[in-house]
C-alpha cells in the first residue's frame, strides 16, 4: 500500500515538471515567432523605403565594364600578398625600362633628323612635313615623341614653319631622363605609393655614388655624412611640413637631381663644385665647420658651440630661440639640424628658408612678428654692438624704418605672408 502511494507521488511529480517544461517551451515559441515577424516588418519597411529612395532603379549596362580604379594595399601580416605586389612592380618597372631609348636609338635619332633637314639647311632646322618623314623611318620607340603637340611646343614662329632640331633633341633627351629617373626612384619605393621616405632617398644616393664620378675622391667612411648632407636638401625644401616623405613628382619637378646628376661631369669646373650643395667640396666644407665648432667632440652642438657659427656674430636672444624652436637632444643640436639651420641661412630668400627664420623670429608664438619682438631682438644686437665698440643705431627709427619696408596688412604686425 505504502508502495503504491510513493509511486503515485513521483509519477505526479513527473508530470508537473513536464507541465512546466511544456509551459517554458510554449512562452519561448512565442517570443521567437514574435520576433520573426518584427524582423519581417522591418525588412519590409527598409525594402520599401529603400524602393522609393532609387536604390532598387536598374544601372546602365556599362557599370559591368567600368575597371575598378582603386585596390586597397595587402595587410602586412599578409606575406604572400605582399611579395606578389612587390613582384608585380617590378615587372611593371623592368617593362618601362625596356621601353626607353638607348643611346645607339638616340644617336640614330640625331643622324636621321640631321639627313632630313628643311632648306635653308644651314639653319639646322626641320618643317613638320620633313618631321613627318623622320618619324616613318625611327624605330617604334620614337614614334610617341614625333606628335603635332611636340612640334607645336617647339615651334618658335619660324617664317618657314620650322623647328630646330637641337630643341627637338634636347627635348626627347630630357623626356628620356625624367623617365629613366622616374624609373629608378620607385624602385626604392617601398610603398609603392610614390614618394619617398628619409630611408628610401638615403639608399638610392648612396647606390648612386660610385656612379658618380666627381665624388670618386670621397673615402667610405665619409660616406654616410655625405647621404645625410644631401638629402637633407630634399627634405629642407621638399617636405616643409615635416612629414617624413617626398613624392618622387616632387623630386623630379624640382633642380636639386639635376645639380646631383652634374657631378658625373668629368671636368665640372672649381666654381660650380663650390656652388653645387651636393658636390664633395661642399659637403666636405659644411661637415668641416661643423666638427670645428664641436669643441668638446661629443658629436653634438650646444648654443655656446653654435654661436661661435661665421664671425660669432648671432646674438644669445637668438641662440635661445633657435634652440626652443629646433629638435634638439637634452639641449643640443645634431648634424640634421645643424644642416636645416644651414640651408636656411644659405638661402634666407627661398619660402622655406623665411617659413624657418620666421617661427623662430616670432618669439610669441602668434604667427606674427610685432614691435615687440623686433625690440626683443634689436636689444640684444645693441648689447652686441655696445661690447665690440660700434655705433649704436636708435631702435625706434630702425623698427619703424622695417614696417615701413615690409608694409603689413595689419598695423604693427607682420605676417609670413607679409
Amino acid at each position: 500500500m505504502l508502495r503504491n502511494l510513493y509511486y503515485f507521488i513521483q509519477s505526479n511529480l513527473r508530470m508537473s515538471t513536464w507541465v512546466e517544461r511544456l509551459k517554458q517551451y510554449n512562452a519561448e515559441k512565442s517570443k521567437q515567432l514574435s520576433a520573426n515577424k518584427d524582423t519581417s516588418e522591418e525588412r519590409k519597411m527598409f525594402e520599401e523605403y529603400y524602393l522609393a529612395w532609387g536604390g532598387g532603379r536598374k544601372r546602365d549596362p556599362s557599370y559591368a565594364s567600368i575597371p575598378c580604379f582603386y585596390a586597397p594595399l595587402p595587410p602586412e601580416q599578409d606575406l604572400i600578398l605582399q611579395k606578389l605586389r612587390e613582384e608585380s612592380r617590378a615587372a611593371f618597372l623592368t617593362r618601362k625600362s625596356a621601353a626607353l631609348l638607348e643611346n645607339e636609338e638616340l644617336q640614330k635619332l640625331l643622324d636621321l633628323l640631321e639627313d632630313n633637314l628643311s632648306p635653308p639647311v644651314e639653319d639646322r632646322m626641320i618643317n613638320f612635313e620633313d618631321y613627318l618623314k623622320v618619324k616613318e623611318q625611327v624605330s617604334p620607340k620614337c614614334k610617341d615623341y614625333f606628335s603635332a603637340i611636340t612640334f607645336s611646343k617647339l615651334y618658335k614662329k619660324d617664317p618657314h614653319g620650322r623647328i630646330a632640331i637641337v630643341e627637338f633633341f634636347h627635348y626627347v633627351m630630357r623626356k628620356v631622363w625624367l623617365q629613366q629617373s622616374r624609373i629608378g626612384l620607385s624602385l626604392y619605393d617601398i610603398s609603392g605609393l610614390g614618394y619617398l621616405r628619409e630611408a628610401d632617398l638615403e639608399n638610392y644616393i648612396l647606390e648612386m655614388i660610385p656612379t658618380l664620378p666627381q665624388l670618386d675622391g670621397l673615402e667610405k667612411s665619409f660616406y654616410s655624412f655625405y647621404v645625410c648632407t644631401a638629402v637633407r636638401k630634399f627634405f629642407f625644401f621638399l617636405d616643409p611640413l615635416r612629414t617624413g616623405k617626398i613624392k618622387i613628382q616632387d623630386i623630379l619637378c624640382c633642380s636639386f637631381l639635376d645639380e646631383l646628376l652634374e657631378l658625373r661631369e668629368e671636368g665640372l669646373p672649381r666654381e660650380r663644385q663650390d656652388s653645387n650643395w651636393f658636390s664633395a667640396a661642399s659637403a666636405l666644407r659644411v661637415y668641416g665647420q661643423y666638427l670645428t665648432l664641436d669643441t668638446d667632440h661629443n658629436g653634438m652642438l650646444s648654443k655656446n658651440e653654435l654661436g661661435r657659427y661665421g664671425s660669432g656674430t648671432l646674438t644669445p636672444v637668438f641662440l635661445d630661440r633657435v634652440f626652443q624652436e629646433c629638435l634638439t637632444y637634452e639641449g643640443e643640436m645634431d648634424y640634421k639640424t645643424y644642416l636645416d639651420f644651414i640651408l636656411a641661412l644659405e638661402n634666407r630668400k627661398s619660402p622655406q628658408a623665411l617659413q624657418y627664420l620666421f617661427k623662430i623670429l616670432d618669439c610669441e608664438g602668434e604667427g606674427t612678428i610685432t614691435m615687440f619682438s623686433l625690440n626683443f631682438y634689436f636689444r640684444a644686437v645693441q648689447e652686441e654692438l655696445s661690447r665690440h665698440g660700434q655705433d649704436v643705431v636708435d631702435m625706434k627709427d630702425l623698427i619703424n624704418e622695417v614696417f615701413d619696408m615690409v608694409k603689413p596688412e595689419k598695423e604693427g604686425r607682420i605676417t609670413l605672408k607679409d
